[in-house]
């Protein structure tokens, strides 16, 4: 067995999803090195101070890692635990992401009190969403609904929805049912017209990459197999210099041995989208992802991403 360090801490969010993530390592490890002590550091982040206004507004993904970054370099923290699709396609050095976890559900989840669902809701009802890429979706297939942003924690927004601020709002499945919330899921938006983002439904754990030691503690955590499907969703947003000012879906799944990978960007209103698609063997799924990201540019996607501002800082 390896050789584990007496102590290691974990940085992370002080919100209730990101400490049951953070949790869920800190057992995994636990019971991989019985004895190494494993504590967590709690930190807020930009992205949980700034509620006010939409991520696409206030710089993105990346205000949500800067914090637990920096514990890091000061060694406050030996690794930080993130939701894969906060964390910036380009890590810049000297971090990495030492391991992916074996990934939960990816899509988004309907959170209403109406039986009917998005179909039942009168012209003009109020759905809540915190993305780009989710509202355009929404926008393309039910035109006749308002679409507005919802910021705040998990808890924050059911409570929105529950007081009357929405008719129902959109959130990531796995979230809900990490915290014992599924119950609240009144049905999942299939990936055929709501593609999830990059990375949605995993969990990915930054070290500095000078850590060679913890990258070997966690390689028994990781999953190969989201791995690969991950790498090429992420070689799609890399490819397009994706950000949260852009409405943009990439979602892989294992398919006969094989990688199929949707990609698509949209106008945020939804009256225009492009869509890819492509599989291949699992060792080839960054380069499919870049070619699935060509692809969308050959069909006018640039377009869209030029008007919509450059890639967000990381």
């Amino acid at each position: 067995m390896l050789a584990a360090p007496r102590h290691l801490t974990i940085a992370t969010r002080a919100s209730r999803l990101a400490l049951w993530q953070a949790r869920h390592v800190q057992g995994r490890l636990q019971a991989l090195y019985p004895s190494c002590q494993v504590d967590l550091l709690e930190l807020t982040t930009r992205g949980d101070q700034i509620l006010d206004r939409s991520l696409s507004k206030v710089g993105g993904k990346g205000l949500f890692i800067k914090e637990l970054e920096l514990a890091l370099l000061d060694g406050r923290a030996d690794l930080a635990v993130h939701s894969l699709k906060d964390v910036p396609v380009d890590l810049a050095e000297p971090f990495q992401l030492s391991a992916i976890l074996e990934r939960a559900d990816p899509r988004d989840a309907l959170v209403c009190p109406v039986g009917g669902g998005l179909d039942a809701l009168p012209a003009g009802s109020v759905v809540g969403t915190s993305s780009l890429r989710r509202e355009a979706q929404l926008r393309a297939r039910f035109p006749h609904l308002q679409v507005k942003p919802l910021r705040g924690n998990l808890d924050t927004r059911l409570g929105k929805l529950d007081r009357g601020d929405y008719s129902a709002i959109i959130l990531a499945a796995s979230g809900l049912q990490r915290l014992g919330l599924a119950e609240r899921i009144h049905s999942f938006l299939p990936v055929e017209w709501c593609l999830p983002a990059a990375g949605q439904g995993a969990l990915g754990i930054e070290t500095l990459a000078s850590r060679s030691d913890l990258s070997t503690m966690l390689a028994p955590l990781a999953c190969a197999l989201s791995r690969a499907c991950v790498v090429a969703e992420r070689a799609v947003s890399r490819t397009l210099g994706g950000s949260c000012q852009v409405p943009l879906a990439a979602h892989a799944v294992w398919q006969a041995d094989e990688i199929f990978l949707r990609a698509l960007v949209a106008e945020p209103d939804g009256s225009c989208c492009f869509k890819a698609e492509g599989h291949c063997a699992p060792e080839q799924g960054e380069a499919l992802g870049v070619q699935l990201a060509h692809a969308l540019i050959d069909q006018g996607a640039d377009r869209i991403l030029a008007r919509l501002g450059p890639p967000e800082p990381n």
